[in-house]
């Protein structure tokens, strides 16, 4: 009787080290994936400490760490390539926090660049071509991009020196409005051209609430000052009794 082959399912890779317990955390020592070299693991023999709460020099890569142990912080490595490392004396998992937090308020400071596209045919009739532009015009304004194109479909590509002559007059009747970045450029089956609004979103917020400001102040009369009453001297009230 044959005996039939037993899986025991997928096996594991061989020096993938022990597999963590439900919960259980990493050791404070492997940190393999980490972006900052910290304490043991700064190789350089002398670093450069830098930071409010040390004396600012080159101290031997020991005694750097032996201040760090001292103040119960971690010794991090914040500039690698220097000549030597710089290094800073903080809390490990303070730092990173504060890092993350960095990242995420440029990235909300920065303005994201929103394209609207717009597509002709070679042969667009004058009402879908003001359409278009009716439309082209609203994106400009609100701070957006527009990249216009002429798709060629079939044989409609015999008519790409028609399909660069729409897309050369659109940017022209928009010039009051973006600023040409790309020339008609074939792409395939596609005529592109790309348009920036002449002013960015910021610039159109700030323009906005000063118009807003300016209205609020021009819109609130000034207040009259009421005629006081003339107050009659003691001298006068008796001469009238």
């Amino acid at each position: 009787m044959e005996k039939k082959p037993q899986f025991s399912g997928p096996r594991r890779p061989m020096g993938g080290g022990p597999r963590p317990r439900p919960g259980q955390r990493p050791r404070p020592g492997d940190r393999k994936n980490d972006p900052y070299a910290t304490n043991e693991q700064i190789r350089a023999k002398e670093v450069r400490l830098v930071g409010d709460n040390v004396e600012q020099g080159v101290y031997p890569i020991d005694k750097a760490r032996k201040m760090a142990a001292e103040m119960e912080l971690d010794l991090i490595e914040i500039s690698p390539n220097a000549e030597p490392p710089v290094c800073r004396i903080l809390d490990y998992q303070k730092f990173l926090y504060q890092q993350k937090k960095r990242l995420k308020e440029q990235k909300q400071k920065a303005t994201k660049v929103v394209v609207k596209e717009i597509r002709f045919g070679p042969q667009t009739d004058d009402h879908d071509y003001n359409f278009k532009l009716k439309h082209a015009i609203g994106f400009l304004k609100e701070g957006s991009k527009v990249k216009a194109h002429v798709f060629f479909r079939g044989r409609s590509i015999l008519f790409k020196d028609q399909g660069e002559l729409l897309l050369l007059r659109f940017a022209n009747d928009l010039e009051e409005y973006g600023k040409l970045e790309q020339m008609p450029v074939l792409e395939g089956k596609r005529m592109i051209i790309m348009l920036a609004p002449l002013k960015t979103k910021k610039e159109l917020a700030e323009a906005k609430a000063k118009e807003g400001g300016k209205e609020e102040k021009g819109g609130k009369p000034a207040k009259e000052d009421k005629p006081r009453k003339e107050e009659k001297s003691d001298d006068a009230a008796n001469a009238e009794a």
